[in-house]
């Protein structure tokens, strides 16, 4: 089987935990952090170009600590997509903020036209999503929350890596927030960082990840247990080192994988506009007809094709009880039922990528 995504772990990251645990210092309750979740901050802030980042312990409470560290809570709103991963919309509702859905473009990225229809007065932030590793219209998004008094949290989780005309993902908001789940770009088994230029919010960010203490026990603000342990911040370190040949590898494989794809019919390959360049995390694909039908076929000759996401936030059984269920999505409901993603990891070589393309061809003609 060629798994859609895998995590590549080698001798490097063994030698690293190995250090950690004879040091035995795994972690800390202090404001700044452990050595290694420092050494990780200062690397990952040079690679994106920020000033500050904040390391924490998943993508979810990257995106909970940045909505706590800019006051967001009970009674506001905030603006997300409904066609992405649950936790962007979830995060929202851990603060007793109220999400509001917005419909995506044809790139599946929040949709910057809808996003001005569903503004209110009670709204104070909108989190757009860096889709599959592609950037959102994040110039336009800035734009409308700048007139409209929004903050500006990027949901960087999947896209780390990924560029808007030259700027990282995660860079251009008040926050950004990435994670290092082992199906992302890279990892180190769970964890997740913010970045932000913002000194307020930075001071706030190291506060809201270890239960808003300063000094002591000392709660100035709502905070949790969001740390990121050593052997995590060791890890991703040394992933973060590797990540540029991890980002040409995948762009070499889905650059081949188009070759083969784009001379046929019935489906709708993944492109990147001029300036944006995508970290090619997932290799989307939209179908006319018959998806489930092409994943089960596809599966079936060894290719882990997948859905993402098959079922918008909105209508999950959670958000329907809430009274999501009937908003109007059309473009959100439209790609639920259309896409699925195929291989080009890193791991993925060109022999597997002419089997995924003939299988995918084959696939499309038997149903």
């Amino acid at each position: 089987m060629i798994n859609i995504n895998q995590p590549i772990l080698g001798e490097e990251e063994r030698k690293e935990v190995d250090s950690i645990i004879k040091s035995g210092y795994l972690t800390t309750g202090a404001r700044e952090g452990g050595p290694k979740v420092k050494e990780f901050e200062g690397s990952l802030a040079k690679y994106l170009g920020v000033k500050h980042v904040v390391a924490v312990n998943s993508g979810t409470s990257a995106l909970y600590a940045s909505l706590i560290a800019l006051g967001i809570g009970h009674a506001d709103k905030v603006l997300v997509p409904s066609f992405t991963f649950l936790a962007t919309a979830n995060a929202v509702l851990m603060t007793g903020a109220k999400p509001v859905f917005v419909d995506v473009r044809k790139d599946y990225n929040m949709d910057p036209n809808d996003l001005k229809k569903r503004i209110s007065k009670d709204c104070k932030a909108v989190i757009p999503v860096h889709l599959y590793g592609y950037p959102a219209k994040i110039d336009e998004i800035n734009e409308i929350a700048e007139n409209n008094g929004l903050a500006v949290i990027e949901d960087a989780c999947q896209s780390i890596g990924a560029t808007f005309h030259g700027k990282q993902t995660g860079t251009i908001g008040r926050a950004g927030c990435f994670s290092f789940y082992p199906s992302k770009v890279i990892t180190c088994g769970e964890g997740g960082a913010i970045a932000t230029n913002d000194d307020g919010v930075y001071d706030n960010l190291r506060m809201v990840r270890n239960h808003g203490m300063v000094e002591g026990y000392d709660s100035a603000v709502m905070g949790a247990n969001l740390r990121m342990p050593e052997i995590e911040a060791g890890i991703a370190r040394i992933q973060l080192g590797k990540l540029n040949n991890f980002l040409e590898a995948r762009r070499r494989n889905a650059r081949n994988l188009s070759t083969l794809l784009e001379d046929g019919s019935g489906y709708i390959i993944p492109e990147e506009e001029d300036g944006l360049l995508s970290n090619w995390y997932l290799y989307t694909i939209a179908v006319s007809k018959s998806r489930d039908k092409i994943v089960d076929t596809l599966y079936k000759k060894g290719v882990g094709a997948i859905v993402y996401y098959k079922t918008p936030i909105n209508k999950t059984p959670l958000y329907s009880k809430l009274g999501y269920a009937a908003i109007a999505l059309p473009n959100t409901y439209w790609a639920a039922d259309h896409v699925l993603c195929l291989p080009i990891h890193p791991k993925v070589s060109q022999s597997d990528i002419e089997l995924i393309a003939k299988s995918f061809k084959e696939a499309i003609k038997a149903v």
